[in-house]
């Protein structure tokens, strides 16, 4: 077993590519959809002497497939995708909630300072009506950890919202108003406001609710609501445990147990340069009882401060690349 509290002490790329080889080699070992994708590859995993020589999972593999340990207890809880109608949901088996809340807390402290500074509200609607969603337990999590009163879900109560939301900015409280994009659309276009502490974060798409909008789209109308002049963003998944943050501009960061690189979308196995738009692959090590190398559909671009940038998805039908294990 992997002692987790090191992942949060990374803080060099010596410690980054000791830990991923070894989070590699486990899985590689234990994981059997992950083997047998290496074994299609024709990997020798005991050949793979660095990180950046690490097949990436086709992250729908956690549509078809039973991502865990075959060595392990089970798991103590299960994430599911929304998914869309017709459409298969992924599942992450989650052998500890502990790694995913210390990630997810670490994470979020490193960027934000301590959470013990905010009150979180959460407009999650889509998501409070799923027990399963990873990023309800999150924030769920966070605002207990936050030990304010006013700290809250809502869900279609915009007028409670907007009544927490005046008291909190009368009494200077710093607070995080984290939202799915068109919850906040809605929310904006019936109280339209000019918050002076108050951070706006946006997570995810439409949801099939309203129109999809480009990133700078719905930011220019979001600030504009809001009397605002940046929107935060957080880049998650149901599959992975660990978050990247975006202060604005949608620049994303990661923290230290996390990477991106960029793929060529035609060959998965080219890995591109900084300001090349590709494919986003992610090494997630608090994915350590899952799969922490996961190819996304996200198209999007590095840059060499370490930060990244989501330009949008890629339908996987159109694009000629690897899909061993997808099937």
């Amino acid at each position: 077993m992997f002692k987790t509290k090191d992942f949060w002490n990374i803080d060099n790329e010596a410690a980054f590519a000791d830990v991923a080889l070894k989070v590699f080699h486990f899985q590689a070992k234990n994981i059997p959809p992950y083997r047998r994708f290496l074994e299609l590859l024709n990997i020798n995993p005991a050949a793979v002497s660095h990180y950046g020589e690490i097949p990436h999972l086709p992250v729908e593999a956690f549509k078809k497939h039973l991502i865990y340990p075959d060595t392990v207890a089970k798991p103590q809880t299960v994430f599911s995708s929304s998914g869309t109608t017709g459409s298969e949901n992924s599942k992450h088996y989650v052998y500890d909630t502990g790694v995913y809340e210390a990630s997810f807390l670490h994470g979020f402290e490193r960027m934000y300072g301590s959470i013990t500074n905010y009150a979180i509200l959460g407009l999650l609607p889509g998501y409070l009506e799923r027990p399963d969603a990873s990023l309800v337990y999150m924030v769920d999590s966070l605002i207990k950890k936050t030990k304010n009163e006013h700290s809250g879900f809502y869900l279609y109560n915009h007028n409670e919202l907007h009544e927490k939301l005046q008291l909190l900015e009368k009494r200077k409280q710093k607070t995080l108003l984290i939202g799915v994009s068109f919850a906040l659309l809605d929310f904006m276009e019936t109280f339209p406001q000019k918050l002076k502490h108050t951070l706006i974060m946006e997570t995810g798409g439409m949801k099939g609710r309203r129109k999809e909008m480009i990133k700078e789209e719905l930011h220019a109308t979001l600030k504009k609501g809001f009397g605002v002049k940046t929107i935060h963003s957080e880049y998650g998944m149901t599959e992975l445990l660990s978050q990247a943050y975006s202060m604005g501009q949608n620049r994303f960061t990661t923290p230290p147990w996390m990477k991106i690189s960029i793929r060529d979308i035609y060959d998965p196995f080219q890995r591109l340069g900084h300001k090349q738009t590709g494919g986003i692959n992610i090494i997630d090590l608090a994915n350590v009882y899952s799969c922490s190398f996961l190819s996304t559909h996200d198209l999007g671009k590095t840059y060499a401060d370490d930060s990244f940038e989501v330009l949008g998805r890629y339908d996987h039908s159109d694009v000629r690349g690897c899909n061993l294990m997808v099937e």
